[in-house]
């Protein structure tokens, strides 16, 4: 739960302890005989439930307590019971029918202990049991219906992960099959070339002719193009990072593309999807800045929240928000990337010039979002 939603949380609790108090004080003014301890009783029981959700027990016994004092010491009417009724509600709520029911009878006890054989007073406990009926059963109701809520959300997040997972087979299957084809076609291509120029370098050395420069060339290209097509057919083979988005940005540093990286927050472990999801993200918008911003300052920003991670990249080069131009694979690659991971990501060129990649991913526990981990892997940036 956010830290917002924790304080709209605290803020309603508040409101409905003030609501109760404010409607049984207003009462208890129009009565002669009510006291300062009566006032004090008051606001005691009614800003206990402030607390309910955290200690619904202390607060059933503080509320019960000081309404059944009010009631004996200043005989009030059925209105007395709001807060009594609110905390016992609460109590069923969270499963503690017994004590609530339990609460519900000390309080009745002592409402009709103000004015035993009097028929008013009966009719109004009688009254005050059905509130207390209705209270509990409410409780109840409502819990079951939290619980039903849970279990309908677990199942679907059960079933989004199973699509998930069959999607993240059928990407890992096809990347194994593209590497496949590439070792048994390309690969041997490439390879048969490099062989036959290092045979023709060398039968033109040992006879002693110069070498054409041609077939030079053709030798160290086609031994660089293997090399290439390895590290290109491991890549395929595995999704693992091969550095951080600081050796990412030190490259292009050194490549020549002028980049910095600011972190914020407090830098920390984060699960392994989310890490490698943050590094091809780095890695994608280096790579488009390097190919289409033309001469431009590229800002990678790491911000370290609570609950998320916010991955930023930002040129100053010559995009322009006026002709925009459409997402290449590159880019829909890290959307399906983040997407899996249950986070957004927005691209697109900036009001002031230059192009503006944001992603911001869930930070979950390393067993939370483990189901979820591989999940990324399922959209691989070209």
């Amino acid at each position: 739960m956010s830290a917002r939603q924790i304080t709209g949380r605290r803020i309603g609790d508040a409101a409905l302890a003030v609501v109760v108090g404010a409607l049984v004080m207003t009462t208890a003014a129009f009565d002669d005989a009510t006291t300062a301890l009566d006032h004090v009783l008051i606001a005691v029981a009614s800003a206990a439930l402030v607390f309910h959700r955290a200690a619904p027990r202390a607060v059933l016994a503080v509320a019960t307590a000081a309404g059944a004092g009010y009631v004996l010491h200043a005989h009030p009417g059925p209105l007395a019971a709001l807060p009594v009724i609110g905390a016992v509600h609460t109590a069923a709520r969270v499963g503690h029918r017994g004590l609530a029911g339990a609460a519900s009878l000390v309080f009745l006890a002592a409402y009709v202990g103000t004015g035993p054989g009097t028929r008013e007073v009966v009719e109004r406990a009688a009254l005050l049991l059905g509130w207390f009926l209705c209270a509990v059963v409410t409780g109840l109701a409502d819990r079951n219906w939290q619980a039903y809520l849970r279990q309908t959300e677990q199942r679907a997040q059960e079933a989004e992960r199973t699509r998930e997972e069959a999607a993240l087979r059928r990407a890992g299957e096809e990347r194994l099959r593209i590497a496949r084809e590439l070792h048994d076609s390309l690969t041997h291509s490439i390879s048969i070339v490099k062989l036959q120029a290092g045979v023709a370098v060398h039968l033109a050395r040992k006879r002693g002719e110069e070498v054409p420069p041609a077939l030079l060339a053709i030798q160290e290209a086609s031994g660089e193009a293997m090399r290439e097509l390895r590290a290109t057919l491991q890549v395929l083979r595995t999704d693992d990072p091969v550095g951080t988005p600081r050796q990412l940005v030190d490259r292009a540093r050194a490549a020549g593309l002028p980049a910095c990286l600011t972190v914020t927050g407090e830098a920390r472990p984060v699960p392994a999807a989310v890490d490698r999801a943050a590094y091809r993200i780095v890695q994608e918008a280096l790579t488009n800045a390097a190919r289409h911003a033309g001469p431009a300052t590229v800002r990678v920003r790491l911000d370290y929240g609570d609950e998320e991670l916010t991955v930023r990249v930002d040129d100053d080069g010559r995009a322009d928000p006026a002709r925009p131009s459409p997402p290449g694979t590159g880019l829909t690659g890290m959307r399906e990337r983040v997407t899996a991971l249950g986070g957004t990501l927005t691209a697109g060129p900036r009001p002031e010039g230059g192009f503006s990649v944001r992603a911001r991913l869930p930070v979950r526990e390393a067993d939370g979002g483990r189901a979820r981990d591989q999940a990324a892997t399922a959209g691989e940036p070209a």
